[in-house]
């Protein structure tokens, strides 16, 4: 994409018709943004965007508290200037497995990192599939906590799924390492963990002995709580939540399906013992496979603030069909699709952040305003970074990505700063 980016002297001229008059009071560089249609207050608006030490600067103060100006001008040759996407759960890519336990482990995320900023993607949580404790043990100690910038999206923590789900629902998680809830709460965990302090998510199944107080305990600790690879029932889904819960891991896929009896956790949706001032999120991996265009507008159109956008992305994304592995297990690209080896059980996507928007958006009729922000604001709102990310509101960080008309990316920017172009 063209980028013409043009001295003060030029380009403050050619916006405003007048030459500045008073510098900034601060010395660091001011980047503007034109011609462009940025996402605000849930809606697509032609204004400019600015930009100073990586944050969304708001042009009134500047103007009239430091009668300041732009030094640089960038044309975004009418383009859509959305929040950077955020991934929250995302097993690998491009032949990098999160879940095994190589010496080199930080080097792994490194690398999809760098390659999800051709994505759209400026920040993401590393998922662990169900694994036996020593794994655990050895990867997390080594997956560190990060902002994103030219090296690649930024970590926000980690997203443990698994081991303590149902055995019926397991998927793809192999049977061998499912484990129960120790009685002594979440405390308890570190045994199976090793360590919580660089964990965001932790998916697990609410009907599990025990596991009400470890909900408890993680919710209370600053990790989010999601439900999934689950045979709950609405009632036990219900008494997750309460206790801190607050998301829905890939929404149909590992849990039991609508029975008008008894919903199970797609009950969540429409629940009204949801505490008042909550909202129950729930992840959907708008891929075109794992959920059905009609089960993906209903989810959508029964509770439209909640829908998060995720990936589930494994190792083969980016790659060409053949075996590889996700966790301890072999499984099999056939096309679009990723099966445990030998089998059709499906075991996580091949699809990218970009794609899944498309595809959500021609799913489910949704606007634009709203495609984007399943994959920006709601899953900030999700882990409570609202303040940093998942918005062009005044003062959040200058996380951004530039698209256009048909979504389709065309630059990456994190904090200000181009980190991908097309």
């Amino acid at each position: 994409m063209k980028r013409d980016i043009l001295r003060v002297t030029e380009g403050w001229a050619a916006v405003s018709g007048k030459m500045p008059s008073n510098k900034s009071v601060s010395e660091a560089a001011i980047t503007q943004f034109i011609n462009c249609r940025i996402l605000k207050d849930h809606r697509l608006q032609r204004e400019d965007l600015w930009v100073r030490e990586g944050k969304i600067l708001d042009p009134e103060k500047l103007f009239f508290d430091e009668e300041g100006y732009a030094d640089v001008c960038v044309d975004c040759e009418g383009g859509i200037v959305a929040p950077g996407f955020i991934d929250v759960q995302i097993n690998g890519g491009f032949g990098i497995d999160f879940s095994q336990a190589t010496n080199d482990v930080n080097g792994g995320v490194t690398l999809v990192a760098k390659k999800l900023l051709e994505h759209g993607v400026t920040s993401f949580c590393p998922t662990l599939v169900t694994s036996p404790p020593h794994i655990y043990h050895k990867v997390l100690p080594q997956i560190k906590v990060h902002d994103g910038g030219v090296d690649g999206a930024g970590v926000l923590g980690v997203h443990l799924e698994g081991p303590f789900i149902s055995l019926e629902k397991k998927g793809a998680h192999p049977e061998a390492y499912l484990r129960a809830f120790p009685t002594g709460g979440a405390g308890d965990l570190l045994e199976t963990y090793g360590r919580l302090d660089n964990v965001s998510v932790v998916t697990l199944a609410p009907e599990l002995p025990n596991s009400l107080a470890v909900v408890r305990e993680l919710a209370r600790g600053g990790v989010t709580v999601s439900l999934g690879h689950s045979v709950a029932s609405l009632s036990q889904a219900e008494a997750a939540v309460k206790e801190g819960a607050s998301f829905i891991t890939h929404l149909f896929n590992a849990m039991l399906p609508f029975h008008h009896r008894d919903p199970g956790i797609v009950g969540l949706l429409t629940s009204d013992q949801v505490p008042a001032g909550r909202t129950v999120y729930y992840g959907m991996i708008a891929d075109g496979i794992h959920t059905n265009p009609a089960a993906l507008r209903i989810a959508h159109r029964a509770h439209p603030s909640g829908l998060v956008l995720v990936t589930d992305a494994i190792t083969a994304m980016g790659l060409p069909p053949g075996r590889h592995t996700l966790g301890q297990q072999v499984i099999e690209i056939e096309g679009l699709h990723a099966y445990v080896a030998g089998t059709k059980t499906l075991c996580g996507s091949i699809a990218t952040m970009d794609m899944c928007i498309r595809h959500f958006k021609q799913a489910s009729g949704c606007s634009v305003e709203a495609a984007l922000e399943a994959a920006s604001l709601h899953p900030a709102q999700l882990l409570g970074l609202t303040h940093l990310k998942g918005s062009l509101d005044y003062g959040t960080d200058a996380d951004f990505v530039m698209l256009d008309d048909e979504l389709n990316v065309r630059a990456t920017y994190i904090a200000g700063q181009q980190v991908w172009k097309k």
